[in-house]
């Protein structure tokens, strides 16, 4: 059986239908504001819709609007909700805290504390056991709500940026973790993280302004990008627009020349998509061999790499520093950004 949500709310322009298939993990991507969050809050019962429809498995969490009022407390939605930070109970040791699902449940102590130590060796923390919450690194606490979250035994997990308060060390380890035992387990993970997209979902979901923008398998989706935010992730530049038969006409009236993917058809909304590092920057407009020529003022300038990253007019360039000193460039210079059209791929939007 499958997960089906649908819900909106006004207040905070959020609209969003979407869908989890049994031991389906899914990446929920989009910039601050976008209404992650809300679709997690929305989906363990932490907010109400003003409509909408939401069944796990059967199991109805809410039917509001048009004349319906269905609404399953949190507790008994077969949800778990892990957040940035761990929360963990502070008066409690690691063990009762992990135990606390369980017990809940109405588990005897036994078996609660049990299943809490069985979690706790899932995710490497036995030796953790008899600690309190404050005796914890962050890294460790992490691991904690992780076994936490798994022994509640959930229908459907959510993990909100599960490793953003995390130091560069202890996010690795905990994004192995997380690849160990999401696999066959149905998830919705919020994250900005590339890295976390690619080995831990089966698909990407983006949001933008309440509404998905975006939704396709996660390699197609960071390869193939169809909206800004996932382009801007990939670190690739993006222009909207028709498809017409060489390549793709812009909205602000932009032509830009590429390559037609197989589904791409003439007059039909679509995308141009490019790497920063098949751009090339000149002074003045070059001539020769069929290329795109889009002239810009050049914005901000930033180290990327063994190379520098120049933005202008909503497009993006990797130089080298050797070319930024030798062609002078600053903000607010006038310059041409060039790519050949062979290095430019058109979708279907």
């Amino acid at each position: 059986m499958s997960f089906e949500f649908s819900a909106r709310l006004e207040e905070r322009a959020f609209d969003v239908s979407l869908e989890l298939a049994p031991g389906e993990t899914v990446a929920i991507l989009g910039p601050n504001g976008a209404g992650k969050s809300t679709l997690l809050s929305l989906i363990a019962g932490l907010l109400r819709p003003d409509a909408g429809r939401a069944v796990l498995d059967g199991k109805v969490l809410f039917d509001v609007g048009s004349g319906s009022s269905d609404w399953r407390p949190p507790h008994r939605r077969g949800t778990a909700l892990l957040a940035q930070e761990a929360l963990l109970f502070p008066h409690l040791s690691v063990v009762d805290n992990v135990a606390f699902g369980p017990r809940s449940a109405g588990n005897s102590r036994k078996s609660s504390r049990d299943a809490a130590l069985h979690w706790l060796g899932e995710v490497g923390a036995v030796e953790l056991a008899e600690r309190r919450p404050a005796e914890l690194s962050g890294g460790q606490a992490q691991r904690v709500a992780v076994a936490r979250a798994l022994a509640a035994d959930p229908e459907l997990l959510l993990l909100d940026e599960p490793m953003a308060a995390l130091d560069v060390h202890a996010a690795p380890m905990l994004r192995s973790l997380f690849k160990r035992v999401l696999a066959g387990r149905r998830a919705l993970i919020i994250t900005h993280g590339v890295v976390d997209a690619l080995t831990l979902a089966d698909r990407v979901v983006v949001l933008e302004e309440g509404r998905i923008a975006e939704v396709g398998p996660t390699r197609q989706v960071l390869e193939q990008p169809r909206s800004h935010f996932a382009a801007g992730l990939a670190g690739l530049n993006l222009h909207t627009g028709v498809v017409v038969s060489d390549g793709l006409r812009g909205a602000d009236g932009l032509h830009v020349a590429g390559h037609l993917d197989p589904e791409a058809v003439p007059g039909q909304a679509g995308v141009a998509v490019f790497p920063p590092s098949a751009v090339s920057i000149f002074l003045e407009a070059p001539h020769g061999s069929p290329r795109n020529v889009f002239p810009a003022v050049i914005h901000h300038l930033e180290p990327h790499g063994d190379q520098i990253r120049v933005r202008a007019g909503g497009f993006m360039a990797d130089v080298t520093p050797a070319a930024v000193a030798d062609l002078a460039l600053e903000p607010g210079l006038r310059a041409f950004f060039v790519v050949k059209s062979a290095s430019v791929a058109v979708y279907p939007a």
